[in-house]
């Protein structure tokens, strides 16, 4: 490896490392920072993501990559090079400053939006939150578009997709699964109201704890906490930690929130080492993310085969509730299909209906065509449409969802991909992997040292599973 690329590296790692170090902040700020402390804490992880972002859009990180890319390099290296060209690009656009403002904007919003969720009181995120929009929009201008302003901000989390091919996948999941609901709702529905007791808080952490140590968690890279909306958060491959969210009458929504951001945590926990420190040991794309993510929580989590080992255990923790609910009786129960008010606790049909609401809204407000105050009516209103039902209040409403404190926008419609990929892998992975459910019914998820690599080129992916190019590698490893 030559000397060129070796100090572009040197440089990206320094990079990460800023980026690491404000990321460590940002969990604190959502796990156990003190309630007055937000302010503060804002003005840190602006600071130290200014910093990252002056380094890696430089003059001289710019005369390293194009040197560097001028010269021949293995197919890995030059990979590397392009993604990070590209990245260069767009983030060499955005002056420090800008990214300044908006980072310590997110950290305000973040803390007012936990206090509108508390109070059910969106007058008290509207503010903060429309400067985060004035930001996308503003973001949006500067790093420009073909045809949408959505697409310069869906093209960060989802290279190359726009808004318009988003639409189209919209518009066909809308029209096959709203008669689909319509018509399982005049079916007779499973008995659920076992779910809903009141549940000891300890026992469902504990719960899900079992669930992480079962399939294949690494606690020496990572760690479970609890936040007000779950995330998971990379500061390293060896430290790439979850948190959940547990709620006392409902059974399963904090171990379906585990199982989910434990996908993303495996994902990044099965990186190959040799990428540390790079852009590449952060995912494809959060479209690629969110399938290992929604590949856990459902086709694994909500699958029968995974409660015929974890359901026993299940009524040994909780024999008062359980002890009259048979295997079949939970399984469908977990499986009931009927809309609902949360996203993340929204079942498999009715999942795409939710995050149409929000990309319609976002796409609309980024392109001036709607205003923030106009948020929470416009939300009851879509809630109507799509599903028939409507929020009682802002915090089961508009305010559920933190993303848009995060500023965001741009990133709902990779659940709906990431759901759609996911399918399709799992597919592939029944393929691949000889007795794959009945290893999951007898609770064993290690496949043996070697890692599983799908080779999404291959002619035939049922029997090809391996490493091409870093760009499309992901592990959707069970163990």
């Amino acid at each position: 490896m030559n000397s060129t690329i070796l100090n572009l590296k040197s440089r990206i790692a320094e990079v990460a490392d800023l980026k690491s170090a404000a990321a460590v902040l940002e969990w604190d700020q959502e796990t156990y920072m003190p309630e007055n402390a937000g302010e503060a804490r804002a003005l840190q992880v602006a600071t130290l993501r200014k910093f990252a972002h002056m380094v890696f859009t430089s003059d001289e990180t710019a005369k390293l990559l194009d040197e560097a890319i001028a010269e021949d390099q293995e197919p890995d290296e030059a990979r590397l090079l392009a993604i990070w060209k590209r990245d260069f690009n767009r983030a060499s656009k955005l002056p420090p400053d800008v990214v300044f403002e908006k980072t310590k904007a997110i950290g305000r919003a973040k803390e007012s939006w936990k206090q509108a969720r508390l109070h059910q009181d969106f007058s008290r995120f509207e503010g903060d939150l429309s400067r985060l929009v004035d930001f996308a929009r503003q973001e949006s201008s500067i790093i420009g578009y073909d045809e949408h302003p959505y697409d310069a901000l869906l093209d960060e989390f989802e290279p190359n997709m726009t808004t318009r091919e988003v639409k189209t996948v919209f518009e066909i999941l809308r029209s096959s699964l709203v008669p689909i609901v319509q018509t399982i709702q005049q079916c007779e529905q499973p008995e659920d109201q076992f779910l809903y007791e009141t549940y000891d808080v300890s026992k469902l952490w504990e719960l899900g704890m079992d669930a992480l140590r079962l399939v294949g968690y690494d606690f020496t890279r990572g760690r479970q906490d609890l936040s007000t909306h779950p995330f998971s958060t990379t500061f390293d491959l060896t430290d790439v930690r979850i948190t959940t969210r547990i709620a006392e009458n409902n059974l399963v929504s904090g171990l379906f929130s585990t199982l989910h951001e434990f996908g993303h945590a495996l994902y990044e926990q099965g990186v190959d080492s040799k990428w540390r420190r790079t852009l590449l040991a952060e995912g494809t794309s959060l479209g690629i993310h969110e399938s290992q993510s929604r590949l856990w929580e459902n086709h694994v989590g909500r699958s029968q085969a995974f409660w015929e080992y974890l359901f026993p255990h299940l009524q040994t923790k909780f024999p008062d509730t359980l002890q009259n609910v048979t295997l079949p009786d939970f399984y469908r129960a977990i499986n009931k299909v009927i809309p609902s008010l949360i996203r993340v606790d929204a079942d498999e049909v009715t999942y795409p209906l939710h995050v149409l609401l929000r990309f319609e809204i976002e796409a609309d407000l980024i392109e001036g065509r709607l205003e923030v105050r106009e948020l929470p009516e416009l939300w009851r209103t879509k809630m109507q449409t799509y599903l028939g039902i409507v929020p009682k209040n802002e915090t089961e409403g508009v305010l559920q969802d933190i993303h848009w404190s995060l500023g965001a926008f741009g990133y709902f419609p990779t659940y709906t991909l990431g759901t759609l990929y996911a399918a399709q892998f799992f597919e592939q992975a029944n393929f691949a992997l000889d007795g794959l459910e009945s290893q999951i019914r007898s609770g064993q998820y290690s496949l043996g040292s070697k890692p599983i690599f799908i080779n999404l080129d291959a002619p035939n992916p049922q029997k090809n599973w391996l490493l091409t190019s870093p760009e499309k590698a992901f592990q959707p490893n069970l163990g």
